[in-house]
């Protein structure tokens, strides 16, 4: 059973790299319809409102997952060490599911822009 959480949490985090490795190429997309956006009359164009928007949400969702996950790893203290296992909160599971619990909603972020962007060109 270990095994295959461990399997699962590094599948999961492999897929968060992934995702978040797409951010290079979405800045470079972002870039020309920025660019548009600065040279028109409104202060905000439509993409940079958009751009501060998603960052702003997945920075929120992120810190709200972050804080919910400690707090499960918490409320599982307890039963783990009464059970003989070392509790999260201290072999570091704790805090690996609360890194990939943050970085979960600027992962889905930056592939949907990569799709969103990509099919624009």
């Amino acid at each position: 059973m270990r095994k295959n959480g461990k399997s699962r949490r590094a599948q999961n985090a492999a897929s968060i790299r992934a995702d978040l490795m797409l951010a290079p190429m979405v800045v470079m997309m972002r870039l020309p319809l920025m660019a548009m956006d600065a040279g028109s009359s409104q202060p905000w164009g439509a993409e940079t409102v958009r751009a501060v928007n998603e960052k702003t949400a997945a920075i929120a969702e992120g810190a709200f997952a972050a804080q919910m996950s400690f707090l499960q790893s918490a409320s599982r203290f307890w039963p783990e060490l009464l059970s003989g296992r070392t509790p999260s909160l201290f072999n570091g599971v704790a805090a690996e599911r609360s890194i990939s619990a943050a970085l979960k909603p600027a992962s889905r972020a930056v592939k949907a822009n990569f799709h969103r962007l990509s099919s624009k060109a």
